[in-house]
């Protein structure tokens, strides 16, 4: 919905370059493609996080950390976001488009989706216990990890909280906001973000202020979106992810800030009690959740046995959920995230918008 109305066409035509006419589309369908092919794709694992070496939340956040980035050089989301933003900028420069070309871009597209959305998940930031994959901690009666829990539990209990008699099960009076929506589950969802914190359509919301600063960059040594790399989405990043930043795209000035959140709010400080401090290391890196309406639906399974739960940390409290629900936590990370990547998107494609080939 912050796109350029002119640019979601040739999104779609990137996302099917073989289908002609190119169908209507939306971002959300492609948004998890990147998860779903990490375990044939094992290479790509490494780009969904980055993880400093020292960082230890709740008690200590570096970022990066005092021995620097855990990994390979340029093996991480930062870097990730650049190679394939450098990726389509490159694309859009090229006049002649073979089908090659269009397979790259395709790919390139549905990665810095799907990237840019894992950059604004806190715990995608840390490498402390595999980003909480390795903490299990009790959730509204059943065993989960904290990972799984900022992934989509959160969300799922968010959904939840709106009542299908609100207002928000009806169409708000913006069409920005409406034309984009799905029919899906989270729809009453997205329009309370939109409505009462980014204020689309009515001029105020509680972000209303931030959202010119979401989408600053600071000063650094310029990198470029045009400069070109010969490699392809797996080529390494250039230099420390620092490097990667430059004043229209800045994946490493957003993501700081975004990192202290585990010391501020997402990581508990009762994980590191004698009875609560063991880590289970039977998960892969950073496993996702399963979408929304699947953590929906698994909030009304069954509660374990009080014995069992007991011996994890209950999150589902005034303290911790409580908190993160009254300071739309969760809700600021997701709109941010939606809108730094149609920024994103527009610098890229405008350019497109007046080339005849795509008309």
């Amino acid at each position: 919905m912050h796109l350029d109305p002119r640019v979601l066409p040739i999104l779609c035509s990137v996302l099917y370059p073989s289908v002609s006419p190119t169908p209507e589309c939306h971002l959300a369908t492609v948004a998890t493609w990147a998860d779903k092919i990490r375990y044939r794709a094992r290479w790509s694992a490494p780009l969904h996080y980055v993880g400093a070496l020292g960082d230890h939340p709740s008690d200590t956040c570096l970022f990066p950390g005092s021995r620097g980035w855990a990994g390979h050089e340029g093996g991480n989301v930062l870097a990730a976001i650049r190679n394939v933003t450098t990726i389509l900028e490159d694309f859009v420069q090229v006049s002649e488009r073979r089908v090659a070309d269009d397979a790259l871009a395709e790919e390139a597209l549905k990665f810095l989706i799907h990237f840019v959305g894992d950059m604004h998940q806190p715990l995608h930031l840390t490498g402390r216990d595999r980003g909480g994959n390795g903490n299990k901690i009790s959730w509204d009666g059943r065993i989960t990890n904290l990972h799984s829990l900022w992934d989509g539990l959160l969300i799922a209990k968010a959904l939840r909280g709106i009542p299908s008699s609100s207002n928000y099960s009806r169409p708000l009076p913006v069409r920005e906001v409406e034309a984009s929506l799905r029919g899906a589950i989270y729809d009453p969802y997205i329009r309370k973000l939109m409505w009462e914190g980014v204020g689309v359509g009515r001029g105020t919301g509680r972000w209303e202020a931030e959202v010119d600063d979401w989408l600053a960059c600071p000063a650094p040594t310029r990198v470029g979106l045009a400069r070109r790399f010969a490699q392809a989405v797996l080529g390494p990043a250039p230099g420390p992810p620092q490097t990667t930043d430059d004043d229209v795209l800045c994946p490493y000035a957003w993501a700081a800030p975004l990192h202290e959140l585990n010391c501020e709010v997402v990581w508990p400080r009762e994980l590191d009690e004698p009875r609560y401090a063991h880590v289970d290391g039977g998960h892969d890196d950073h496993v996702h959740a399963a979408s929304a309406e699947d953590e929906l639906r698994a909030l009304d399974r069954d509660a374990l046995p009080t014995a069992e739960v007991g011996k994890y940390l209950e999150l589902d409290t005034p303290e911790y959920a409580g908190r993160i629900q009254r300071e739309w936590v969760v809700e600021k990370l997701l709109a941010m995230g939606g809108i730094r990547l149609a920024a994103v998107l527009n610098v890229i494609f405008v350019p497109l918008v007046d080339v005849a080939h795509w008309l």
